[in-house]
Parts: structure tokens; sequence; C-alpha cells
């Protein structure tokens, strides 16, 4: 059976049965925390709680020692450097798109460091505040090769992994409505059974964001035979977020990101931190690294913290080479704004 043919076959109206499994009820927003009172409980605790994803390559996944790698693992690191100037002392938590609001809603986490995208409702209504976009991304489809698909539009009456909870959902929706495309949904929660699902061929197709697709075609025994689609759908702007009301702890992760894009536009690397710190004499940066000023004690922590956090786990461009250029990221639109297309920008460190 030609893939045309199977295609034909399994059309559905795929986009109206995944509407009514958009249709459930929000979650309620939570009362303000007093201001501090995260960092308070965070120091009185000893560890930072860090949400994070279930197991994806490139950004947060434990390796054959059970230590937590990836580059959304490292933000939760440089926090915990901040607060502690100890990058272990984070506890990670894994957490699936469906539960990951209330965990961070209820408490359970201090913070979301897992490829969730910033949007008005999420900012709003749900009660968080993200504090930056730590990582510009867009949702695309995957396909096995086999397959013979070269664009998203030829998934007409394909059937296609997605999971709940998502803004995939709703993105895929639209895009199939706007363009006349009926698919047949298989929505599965968990990103370890909807990638299974996709490898085993329940599904013709699987879409997330691409950095997402990008991780689980490094993953797979052979990468080669799956393709990624050159179309882009949506717009996925990802980053940390935290609970709405605590200024304190907001700004320290805030700046903490501005930190680290700071430090690569200046040049700054894990292996000159120290000399920098002795002798570069641009204001802004001994500003940042803690020679001059109380900028860190503006922000609840000593004047060294950036410093450290550099000293650590590196800039802003190092931590990306780490995690996610193996697994075929390029930089793309996460290059610094000084290169051609680049969005990553830092406010002034005064």
């Amino acid at each position: 059976m030609t893939a045309t043919t199977r295609f034909n076959f399994l059309r559905l109206a795929g986009a109206a049965a995944l509407t009514a499994a958009l249709s459930g009820p929000a979650l309620a927003q939570q009362p303000a925390a007093p201001s501090g009172a995260t960092i308070d409980a965070i120091r009185a605790r000893g560890t930072l709680i860090c949400g994070v994803n279930t197991g994806l390559a490139g950004f947060a996944q434990p390796d054959s020692q059970g230590v937590w790698r990836g580059f959304d693992a490292d933000y939760c690191r440089a926090v915990a450097i901040a607060l502690f100037n100890d990058a272990n002392r984070v506890r990670f938590v894994p957490t699936t798109a469906q539960n990951r609001f209330t965990a961070l809603q209820s408490g359970e986490v201090d913070m979301l460091s897992r490829n969730t995208t910033w949007t008005l409702s999420r900012d709003t209504s749900l009660g968080f505040d993200f504090t930056g976009i730590n990582f510009y991304d867009g949702q695309g489809f995957m396909v096995k090769r086999s397959l013979g698909v070269n664009a998203a539009r030829d998934l007409n009456g394909a059937t296609i992994c997605v999971q709940p909870g998502t803004t995939t959902e709703q993105n895929l929706t639209d895009w199939a409505r706007a363009n006349r495309v009926q698919f047949q949904p298989v929505v599965i929660e968990r990103l370890e059974e909807v990638v299974a699902a996709y490898v085993a061929g329940r599904c013709d197709a699987y879409t997330t964001d691409v950095s997402g697709l990008a991780a689980t075609r490094s993953a797979q025994p052979r990468p080669a035979d799956h393709v990624i689609l050159p179309d882009v759908i949506s717009k996925e702007p990802l980053g940390p977020l935290v609970r709405h009301g605590d200024q304190r702890f907001a700004d320290l992760v805030r700046w903490v990101h501005f930190g680290l894009i700071g430090a690569e536009e200046f040049g700054i690397t894990a292996a000159n931190v120290e000399e920098a710190t002795r002798t570069d004499a641009r204001p802004e940066v001994q500003r940042m690294l803690g020679r001059n000023g109380d900028l860190g004690q503006m922000l609840g922590v000593d004047n060294a913290w950036m410093a450290r956090i550099i000293r650590g786990l590196g800039n802003y461009g190092e931590i990306y080479a780490r995690n996610l250029e193996p697994i075929g990221i390029p930089r793309g639109r996460n290059a610094l704004w000084t290169t051609a297309g680049g969005l990553q920008y830092a406010p002034p460190f005064r």
C-alpha cells in the first residue's frame, strides 16, 4: 500500500476530535505568595526543587549514573549556584505535560525548566510568571523516511501522534483547519509512550516542537531513518517559569538567564572568568562579575553570584554547545542578537 493510499484510507475528522479533548477546565489561579517567600523556603530547605521533563535528550534526561543532564537541567543548576554556590543542591522532579502546572501551583516544585511555551493564558489565568525566553522554537512534524512525505500538507488523512495538555494540540488543530488537512489524532500523555507509538508505527507522524523532534530523532538507533519536515507551524518561545506574586524569586531566575546571555556577549567563559574578574576593565563586566556595585544584593544573593555560575557552567553559548549541538540543534534564532538572525539579547547590567 502506498503512503498516499494509506493516507486516504485513514482520512478522518481528527481536528474535531482533538478540539473536544481541549475543552477541559483550566487550572484555577492560586493566591500570590508573599514576595521573598520562595527564596526563604528554598534556603530553609537547603535545596532547590526544579520541575523538568520526564526525559528529553539535550534538555533534561538522567544519564547512566542517574545524574540529570541537559540545557534545562543546567538552568536549574545555575539558580542553585546563585543561591547556594553549589550546583548539586537541586532536586529534579520529572513532570509531564499534564501535571507540570499543578506541580508548580501546589508548591511541589519551586520552578519549571522544561520546554514550556510562554502564552498569554499561562502568564495570566494560571498564575505564573515566565522569566525570559531561553529557547526560541516552533512546532514541526517528523515522519519515517520510508513514508516518502516531503511536506506537512502531504499528511492529509494521516494519523498523527500528539501529547495532550500542550500548545501542540491547539496548534495542530488550528493548522489543520486553516490548511484543510484532515487527520486522525493519536493522543498519548507520557513522552516516552508517544515516542514509542510513533516508532512502532501506530501513527504516521509525530508532532511537537522542532527541538523535541531533534532530541527524539537523535535517540533512535538509526536517526537517518527519520525526517523532520521543513514546515514550522507555530511560534514556541520557551523559558523557565515561577509562581506569580513572588517578584524577588522571579527576578533572580530572570537575571540568571540574562547573566548567561550577557556573559556570552562579553566573551566571558568558564575558562577566563577568573582573569576577567581581576583584569577586565569594562564597567558592565565588573558589575556583572561582582567586582564593583551591588547587583547581587539587589537580587538577594551575594555580588559574585554570576561569576560563580559562569565558573561552574559556562555562558549561554557554552551550555547550548554542550547540550544541544551534539543532538543536531544549531543555534539559529537562539544565536546572539549580534549574529545575523539571532534573537538572544540581555538588558544592561547597571
